[in-house]
């Protein structure tokens, strides 16, 4: 696990040079911690649209669906920017687009405090920060595990991924004791502060390629060129789309996590808040409650990572979508004006499965599509964040309509059934050759 210039390089990344000088870490990891970090800002802005439907409602008297309107375009955005902004990153680097990316998200934020109409709303928060936060979707993620790592990589995968459980967990209480006592509109302001804080951070210490400090990925045998920038990076996300359509893994994948994302961001990080205060909660104890799933995930998706470089991909997302589905179908009965023991039994199972998924749906994306497997799980993400947007709709809808979000529950606990059964049949070999599915090349 040492730093040189020079290869060969071991399996580490380099070689040590025994009994000359002590090996330094992999600069590979220090690469990952500031996506860590990176990631962990990002999660300020996807705390806060679950607490802005009762302060808006109240205030502007925007029904809960209109509201629910600009989260979903924010989360379909999220989705539908990954897959151009993996492109964009091979063609300009990861410095150039996640800066941008931040300082986008930045002006949505705090153009928020100045509207008046629902429609400021849709393209403050829906547009602006969406495909801001989209292009620091998992395919960041993805894209720098691609790059920097051979070994380790679903580990990596998965301390990544748990980023955004780690930065909810310290946001979400702070952002619903700013909306309590100061109001929604301090909150916006904090969401841009945090986007612009990281800004430095991206600049200075994140590096595009191994190559860059002539340094091999950390695992490899031996150096890897930086490969020329990418070009076309639109048509080139949209070759992606088209090659791997024709899989049937593809639609397996994208169909179960859509599915994912109905039943998380969608559901339960929109609607939590407001179902559990319907019930006469406090917000700020919901918040917290939401928190604590950050706390349980983080454990949840490092030891899904861990469990991925070990165990079939394929059974580990069934076995996390029957959890999850099962969890949700109990959820209505649990709902009370008070935290109470089988509540946080639920939070704790409903933590360690929240975004346990992404691990090995990423290694599936790998095994099936190769070098431009942070593409199409740009894609794949996509689907997860209409799902997700659809969801953070309807959801509104029902409580209009019904009243109540207890119908919203049951069909995601059903749906998630369906997504345990679509992942046990994806294929276990590519369809095609590695060289048929060199998408870039």
């Amino acid at each position: 696990m040492t730093q040189t210039s020079h290869a060969p390089v071991s399996a580490a990344g380099g070689p040590a040079a025994p009994g000359r000088r002590r090996p330094r870490p992999h600069r590979a990891w220090a690469v990952a911690a500031v996506t860590f970090l990176t990631l962990i800002g990002a999660a300020a802005f996807a705390s806060l649209p679950g607490l802005l439907i009762d302060p808006l409602h109240s205030e502007f008297g925007w029904s809960r669906g209109m509201i629910g309107l600009a989260v979903s375009i924010n989360l379909a955005l999220y989705g539908l920017t990954a897959p151009f902004a993996a492109a964009l990153m091979d063609r300009f680097g990861i410095r150039k687009v996640v800066v941008c990316a931040l300082l986008t998200i930045a002006l949505g934020a705090a153009l928020t405090v100045r509207m008046t109409q629902v429609w400021q709303l849709v393209l403050c928060w829906g547009v602006l920060v969406g495909l801001g936060s989209g292009s620091m979707a998992l395919a960041f993620a993805a894209t720098v595990t691609n790059r920097w790592f051979v070994a380790q990589r679903g580990l990596v995968t998965g301390v990544l991924t748990a980023a955004g459980a780690a930065g909810q967990l310290v946001f979400l209480p702070l952002l619903s004791w700013i909306t309590e006592h100061h109001g929604w509109r301090p909150a916006a302001v904090t969401v841009a502060c945090a986007a612009v804080a990281v800004v430095p951070f991206v600049w200075l210490l994140l590096r595009d390629h191994p190559a860059d400090v002539g340094l091999a990925p950390y695992g490899a045998e031996e150096f890897v060129p930086k490969p020329p920038p990418a070009t076309g990076a639109a048509g080139r996300a949209l070759r992606a789309l088209r090659q791997a359509g024709r899989t049937s893994t593809f639609w397996l994948l994208a169909g179960s996590f859509a599915i994912c994302g109905a039943s998380t961001n969608g559901l339960v990080k929109t609607h939590f808040v407001p179902a559990a205060h319907d019930h006469g909660m406090p917000a700020t104890a919901a918040a917290s409650l939401l928190a604590v799933i950050g706390v349980f995930d983080i454990a949840g998706t490092v030891a899904s990572g861990w469990f991925t470089d070990r165990m079939s991909p394929r059974r580990l997302l069934a076995l996390y979508y029957g959890l999850r589905g099962l969890s949700l179908m109990f959820l209505p009965m649990l709902l009370a004006d008070s935290v109470h023991p089988p509540m946080v039994l639920f939070i704790v199972f409903y933590g360690l499965d929240w975004v346990a998924t992404v691990p090995p749906t990423i290694a599936l994306c790998r095994e099936h599509y190769g070098e431009n497997s942070a593409i199409v799980f740009g894609w794949v993400l996509a689907a997860h964040q209409i799902g997700a947007a659809l969801v953070a709709y309807l959801g509104g809808v029902a409580r209009d309509v019904f009243g109540t979000y207890d119908p919203v529950w049951y069909t995601s606990g059903a749906l998630c059934a369906v997504a345990a059964l679509m992942s046990l049949v994806v294929r276990r070999r590519p369809v095609a050759a590695p060289a048929a599915v060199a998408l870039g090349a």
